[in-house]
């Protein structure tokens, strides 16, 4: 287990969301949790995504994965990334946990990524809060202000912007941690082959936002109100639009967004979905409750597959979100609800404050028989 070395509340306070830090020792005596021959590994996977970038005769390219080799590229100039490296190594998952003391609807991925000397992604900027942990070997690292800077594509995959003044210039070593909020240019590049992971926070924006909620509308039929205007009066100039008309239509669309259930159930569904793949396997055959309470009373937990979304909202505690997907409980049970959606494992002493053990147990085995929860290593 990593154990932060890290102020929290005086972090949240004066840092997140509002300028850049170096966590120097962030992480003591810091081992990497996977190693480059299995990051490697797992970019010449086909469902999980990866890139490659390098930098030869200052000229960039970047590409996607699956790869079939790396012994054409040489010693330098390149990196290799896996996002989501967390839904398939449980150790890299590890090294988020830390970080929940952030909303776990805002995490997003824990990308890996390697990079032999010199190798980087050229300066760029973020539009979510990222945690770098630098794992074996060192890289160097500068970070600018959040001030407008030009952007242009230095290949048709990679996103760079112009030169910066740095605000941090720092040799990053094992353990240490860079934080950058959005919208603060960076760069960085290795020193000596190195790994370095990145935990991400998703920061969704107005008009992604409204897009997905649109598209929940169209997906599942939903009806809304029609605009209509029974007390229309003659119009002189056939294409004015009154500022009344523009109230009515914006109140039309507010009234969409007002409907607390639909809002929830929307962003509930949309924010526990993953972005990428998860290595799940469900059960063949099928669990019973019965097998799941023994399994649990025999000392085998059940374990949250690494990367699973699970959500709930404050002041409901029988339906959560997870995967995409509503999950209702037989009955109101805070508990149970903070132990599917806050916990990443379930033992039979876990259960001693449920209401309905049962209907636990009910849900847990069908999450389970998903493929969403196991037991075992």
């Amino acid at each position: 287990m990593y154990q932060l070395n890290l102020d929290i509340a005086h972090f949240l306070e004066h840092y997140w969301q509002k300028r850049p830090l170096l966590i120097k020792g962030g992480f003591t005596d810091f081992q990497d949790p996977i190693s480059p021959d299995e990051l490697a590994g797992l970019a010449m996977e086909e469902v999980i995504e990866s890139r490659l970038v390098t930098r030869f005769n200052n000229k960039w390219e970047a590409s996607h994965g699956p790869f079939e080799s790396y012994d054409h590229l040489g010693e330098e100039n390149w990196t290799v990334l896996v996002q989501a490296c967390n839904h398939w190594a449980p150790e890299v998952h590890e090294l988020a946990v830390p970080f929940q003391f952030i909303p776990g609807w805002r995490f997003d991925d824990v990308m890996v990524s390697f990079s032999t000397p010199h190798g980087g992604v050229g300066p760029h900027i973020d539009n979510y809060d990222v945690f770098i942990t630098q794992g074996q070997g060192k890289r160097h690292w500068r970070v600018g202000d959040a001030k407008p800077l030009g952007e242009f594509a230095a290949h048709a995959a990679l996103l760079h912007c112009e030169p910066f003044e740095a605000i941090i210039d720092a040799i990053m070593e094992p353990g240490d941690i860079l934080y950058i909020p959005p919208g603060f240019p960076h760069e960085g590049y290795a020193i000596e082959p190195s790994l370095n992971f990145s935990v991400g926070f998703r920061a969704p924006d107005a008009k992604a936002l409204i897009s997905s909620f649109a598209d929940h509308l169209i997906d599942n039929d939903l009806r809304t109100e029609r605009y209509g205007d029974p007390d229309l009066q003659p119009r002189a100039r056939h294409g004015e639009i009154q500022p009344h008309e523009l109230h009515r239509l914006r109140e039309l669309m507010q009234q969409a967004l007002d409907d607390e259930t639909l809002f929830k159930e929307w962003f509930g569904t949309m924010i526990s979905e993953a972005k990428h793949d998860l290595d799940v396997s469900p059960m063949e055959p099928d669990y019973s409750a019965e097998e799941v309470a023994d399994l649990l009373s025999q000392g085998e937990p059940a374990i949250k597959v690494p990367g699973l979304r699970s959500v709930w909202f404050s002041g409901e505690s029988r339906t959560c979100y997870i995967d995409g997907e509503a999950w209702t409980l037989p009955s109101e049970d805070p508990a149970a609800i903070a132990l599917l959606c806050d916990k990443d494992m379930v033992t039979q002493a876990d259960m001693v404050e449920l209401a309905d053990q049962a209907g636990f147990l009910q849900l847990l085995t069908r999450l389970i028989n998903r493929g969403y929860w196991f037991f075992g290593d």
